[in-house]
């Protein structure tokens, strides 16, 4: 069924990439000190290069005194270990509905560009000014797939949906006033869409909208 490192307090999937596509990606968020650079150390030792995700600056000093090559990404919260040129094949546009959602849209996009895609960021083209979401419809339409972040009502991936041939990935965030329920009317805005192709991620999941993404690029470039 596959081979993994067993650390006690964890077991690492070194199969996962041969299986999948996908090697296993590091969810740095409340993971003790001495665990992550025990997991960081493995993971590079065994693939060459880490990714995690939802990692602390602190966290980023931490793996930086072991490892000096990691870079950090404060926005995205991205820390990562990545091999030199690498192939990026295809195209993934990235759009925003405002500045605040970027955050989660990078954590899409360098999720993405990891995993070997070519990313076109698209942000602050919300349906408040949909001229400007339109003024970006050509180059939209390149993409193989499409990421549509958006907190408050969450509209704009109905809108994308409804412009394009390729499959939408919306993303809800957190971002809104009260009634928005840290994303909860996002997220219902998405799933309740009327527009065909759309598929939806948890509030704040870049991670897993760059991931599918990628898997879509892929099918569409044959680069598996």
């Amino acid at each position: 069924m596959g081979n993994y490192a067993d650390l006690d307090f964890a077991k690492l999937d070194l199969t996962r990439e041969e299986r999948t596509g996908f090697p296993e990606v590091v969810f740095c968020s409340g993971k003790e000190d001495k665990f992550l650079v025990d997991i960081y150390a493995r993971l590079l030792k065994e693939n060459g290069e880490v990714f995690g995700t939802r990692a602390t600056k602190e966290q980023y000093e931490l793996i930086k005194s072991t490892f000096s090559q990691v870079v950090y990404d404060p926005v995205s919260r991205i820390l990562k270990i990545e091999k030199n040129n690498k192939e990026r094949t295809g195209n993934i546009a990235i759009c925003t509905a405002g500045t605040a959602d970027i955050p989660v849209a990078e954590e899409a996009a360098q999720t993405a560009e990891y995993f070997g895609s070519n990313v076109t960021r698209i942000f602050d083209v919300g349906v408040s000014g949909i001229h400007r979401l339109l003024s970006k419809t050509e180059e939209i339409r390149k993409a193989n797939a499409v990421i549509a972040v958006a907190g408050m009502e969450g509209a704009l991936p109905s809108v994308i949906g409804g412009l394009v041939r390729v499959p939408v990935i919306a993303v809800p965030t957190s971002v809104g006033y009260g009634a928005n329920f840290e994303g909860l009317s996002a997220l219902l805005t998405m799933i309740n869409s009327c527009a065909n192709g759309i598929s939806v991620v948890n509030i704040d999941n870049g991670y897993g909208a760059g991931y599918i993404a990628t898997q879509i690029n892929r099918l569409a470039t044959r680069s598996f």
